[in-house]
């Protein structure tokens, strides 16, 4: 299993909308290193879900319930789209005040390319993040 991490500004797409509706068509990625995670994303693999610029933080989990297939916002065959469902809300977000100030995490994307909208994480860095998730503050 691969683990990966997806950005939404909430106002235009927030995690509780995403749950309300109960899946979501990972569209409008205009970003080559972006559009070749969504590539490589398989069925059930896992993705946390960070709201940027309100609140800049990860908020929940979400599972690859669908792998690649053509953006169907657009006739170019470049562009793709995977389908996410909710899997967990997290119980404590995970800022990325936080995620800075985690040595263990000075190499992922959201860190070093912060306009990267899906990267890939290992699965150290997955388990970092959800260890600080789980923390009582």
């Amino acid at each position: 299993m691969n683990h990966w991490l997806v950005k939404s500004e909430p106002y235009k797409y927030s995690w509780d909308q995403f749950e309300k509706d109960g899946k979501a068509v990972w569209d409008g990625v205009r970003n080559y290193a972006a559009r070749n995670n969504l590539r490589d994303m398989k069925k059930g693999d896992l993705v946390l879900w960070y709201h940027s610029n309100e609140g800049k933080e990860i908020v929940g989990i979400a599972k690859v319930s669908k792998e690649h297939y053509q953006d169907p916002t657009t006739d170019d065959t470049n562009w793709l789209v995977v389908e996410l469902k909710p899997f967990k809300k997290l119980k404590n977000t995970v800022t990325l005040k936080q995620v800075k100030a985690d040595e263990r995490l000075k190499d992922i994307a959201l860190v070093r390319i912060g306009r990267l909208s899906v990267s890939a994480l290992k699965t150290e860095e997955f388990d970092v993040i959800m260890e600080m998730a789980a923390a009582k503050r």
